[in-house]
C-alpha cells in the first residue's frame, strides 16, 4: 500500500516511525515549513522533517495547500505519487477537499482525545483543563469538517491525578501509533468499520491563548491544580502570591481542609501549600520568578521566603 504521511511536531514520529518500522510503504512525507527557533532565529526542520530525512523519505513543505502556487505544485504531486492512503498526524493545515478525494481509500487521521469530545487543535491540553479522568485516542475518516469525521478505532487511558499535559503528550503519541497501526491493517484488510460521530455528544478544544494563564485561587484546589497540569507545556498557569508573579509547572492536592485561612492564603510556607477557595490546599512543587529559572520548589525556597 503506498502511503503519504502527513504530520509536523514530536507527536507524529511515533506514528510515522511505527509506520517505517513495520515495513508500511511511505512514499513521502509533508511537514509545514522550517521555522526561526532559538535566539539566533535559526531555521529549524520539524521533527516528523528530521526523522523522514533520516530514513530518506522524500518531503514536501508546501507553506498553503489552499492557494497560491505552492498549493497547486502540492496537489500535482500528490497526484503523481497516487497514494492508496494519506495518513495525517497534527499536520498543522487543514486539507481542501480535493486532497481529500485523491487517495484510493481513505484520508485518515490520528486525533487525540476520544471524539467527538474535544474536537479541535488542542485535546489533551483541554481534557485536563475540564478535569477528566480518561481520554485517548482516535482514529477516523477525514471529511471537510473539523475532526468530525467518522470514527474508526478507538485506544482509552486513564489520566494520572498529577499527570501533565506534556507527559501525557507523550503516552498519548505512543497510543497514537499503536491505533494508527490497527487502523491500517483494518484499511488493507477491509475489515472497517466507520462509526458517525454524535455531534450533540462534542465538544471543542480550541488553541491556548494567554488568557488562560492567571491562577483566581477563589477556585477549587482541584480545578487550579488542572489547571497548572493542563497549561504545564504552554503558556503555564501563573500565580499573583507573596507579591511576587510565579509560573507554576506542577503541583499536588495536599487533600487538607484548612481552617481559618483564607483563599489564596499560604499555610505552608516550608511546602508552599495555599489555600484554595473550597478551603483545601494546593502544593506547588515546580515554579519558575520572573527572570528567573525553573526549578522545584524547595530549591526556590531556599533562596526566596515567602
Amino acid at each position: 500500500m503506498n502511503i503519504v504521511f502527513m504530520g509536523t511536531p514530536d507527536f507524529a514520529v511515533p506514528c510515522l516511525k511505527a509506520l517505517v518500522e513495520s515495513g508500511e510503504n511511505v512514499t513521502a512525507v509533508f511537514s509545514q515549513p522550517d521555522k526561526p527557533k532559538g535566539r539566533g532565529y535559526k531555521l529549524t526542520p520539524p521533527p516528523v522533517k528530521e526523522y523522514a530525512v533520516s530514513q530518506n523519505i522524500p518531503v514536501y513543505q508546501p507553506a498553503s495547500l489552499k492557494k497560491g502556487d505552492d498549493a497547486e505544485e502540492a496537489y500535482e504531486t500528490l497526484k503523481k505519487l497516487a497514494p492508496d492512503l494519506i495518513v495525517v498526524v497534527a499536520y498543522g493545515k487543514i486539507l481542501p477537499k480535493r486532497i481529500l478525494d485523491l487517495p484510493k481509500t481513505y484520508c485518515i487521521n490520528i486525533h487525540a482525545s476520544l471524539l467527538p469530545k474535544y474536537r479541535g487543535a488542542g485535546p489533551i491540553q483541554w481534557c485536563i483543563l475540564k478535569g477528566e479522568s480518561e481520554t485517548g485516542v482516535t482514529s477516523m475518516i477525514m471529511g471537510e469538517g473539523l475532526d468530525t469525521g467518522d470514527m474508526l478505532i478507538k485506544a482509552a487511558t486513564e489520566i494520572g491525578v498529577n499527570e501533565t499535559a506534556d507527559e501525557l503528550h507523550d503516552r498519548l503519541a505512543v497510543i497514537g501509533a499503536d491505533v494508527l497501526l490497527e487502523t491500517v491493517k483494518a484499511v488493507k484488510t477491509g475489515d472497517i468499520h466507520p462509526q458517525p460521530q454524535d455531534d450533540e455528544m462534542s465538544c471543542y478544544a480550541p488553541m491556548l491563548t494567554k488568557e488562560l494563564c492567571p491562577i483566581d485561587f477563589s477556585k477549587t484546589a482541584k480545578e487550579i491544580h488542572d489547571q497548572i497540569r493542563g497549561l504545564s507545556s504552554w503558556p503555564c498557569a501563573v500565580a499573583q502570591i507573596a507579591g511576587r508573579r510565579l509560573k507554576v509547572y506542577h503541583s499536588e492536592l495536599d487533600g487538607k481542609r484548612h481552617e481559618g485561612y483564607a483563599a489564596g492564603d499560604i499555610c505552608d510556607k516550608d511546602k508552599f501549600t495555599v489555600v484554595c477557595g473550597d478551603g483545601f490546599g494546593i502544593t506547588f512543587t515546580e515554579v519558575q520568578a520572573d527572570g528567573g529559572k525553573r526549578m522545584k520548589t524547595a530549591d526556590y525556597l531556599r533562596g526566596n521566603k515567602l
